[in-house]
């Protein structure tokens, strides 16, 4: 009968040790799964969109690559509405504000590029749009088409120290857009700001459309290409994409604590466990050369 409360004592004993083994692993696992995931997240932050609704907006830079197209006109209008043209191909007084830019391109070596650079539209509620017109002799080309961009601020150009400097930067950082000849493309810009972990990106989404020009000149001027070109804000909303690392140091720290002080609630569990067995095992021992020194 002692015999087999002691081997079941044993047998009780190895299976604790089993089961806190069991544990320490899983401890082990889940530290280690801790540690991944908070790393994981500081190196994945997740975007926070949002919509913030202004007035009006400062007037973007429009920058405008016409090489040899000349502009014919620059007008403002408001609420959507273009008059109709009354003499087109023709010159015509326009009211936008204007700085012409010389510089070498960042991409091309030492090409030398001319940019007009148009006052963006500001006034979203008024729906305020700016007009343009370009014409340009196509005979010698197979295509024809005046690329764009757009910046920021058109007050970062007319503060800039440096202004061929500042559009070789522009140039860098922004998209190249381009807009036909024979079409009147009207595009509808939108704001995109993105904060990162130390800088702040501003970028232009653009919804365009494009409808034909219907050339009622007569043949003699039609060897000359026409542009049109609109561009008007969107909607009063700025997009504000903010990315945020979701990795929350104390949370993790405070998880790596539990599961170490279980390791060290395990450890000493087993140190315990090992003594009593130790000891155990000296008791049966003396029990049994008792027994045999009895016997003898």
């Amino acid at each position: 009968m002692r015999f087999s409360k002691t081997c079941l004592k044993n047998v009780f004993t190895v299976v604790l040790i089993f089961i806190y083994l069991l544990l320490t692993a899983v401890a082990v696992f889940l530290a280690y799964q801790t540690i991944s995931d908070f790393f994981d997240k500081l190196n994945h932050p997740v975007m926070s969109v949002t919509y913030k609704e202004v007035d009006s907006f400062s007037p973007p830079g429009i920058a405008l690559y016409p090489g040899k197209a000349q502009l014919l006109s620059c007008i403002h209008h408001y609420h959507d509405y273009i008059p109709p043209l009354v003499d087109p191909g023709k010159p015509e007084e326009g009211d936008c504000v204007i700085e012409t830019v010389t510089y070498f391109g960042p991409f091309t070596g030492q090409t030398e590029k001319r940019a007009l650079v148009v006052r963006g539209p500001s006034d979203v509620r008024m729906k305020e749009l700016i007009f343009m017109q370009f014409s340009c002799n196509e005979t010698e080309e197979d295509f024809s088409a005046i690329t764009y961009m757009l910046f920021a601020r058109f007050s970062d150009l007319t503060n800039s120290a440096n202004k061929s400097e500042f559009m070789r930067d522009c140039e860098r950082n922004y998209s190249m857009w381009t807009f036909s000849g024979g079409f009147r493309t009207w595009v509808k810009m939108s704001l995109l700001r993105t904060s990162g972990k130390s800088n702040e990106a501003v970028e232009f989404r653009q919804e365009s459309a494009v409808v034909k020009f219907n050339d009622k000149r007569p043949e003699s001027e039609k060897s000359n290409k026409l542009f049109f070109a609109v561009f008007e804000w969107r909607d009063p909303f700025i997009q504000e994409i903010r990315l945020i690392v979701t990795a929350n140091p104390w949370n993790s720290i405070a998880i790596l604590c539990g599961v170490f002080m279980a390791l060290f609630k395990a450890a000493n569990f087993a140190k315990l466990t090992v003594k009593w067995i130790i000891k155990m095992r000296k008791r049966h021992l003396r029990n049994k050369a008792r027994e045999l020194n009895q016997i003898s």
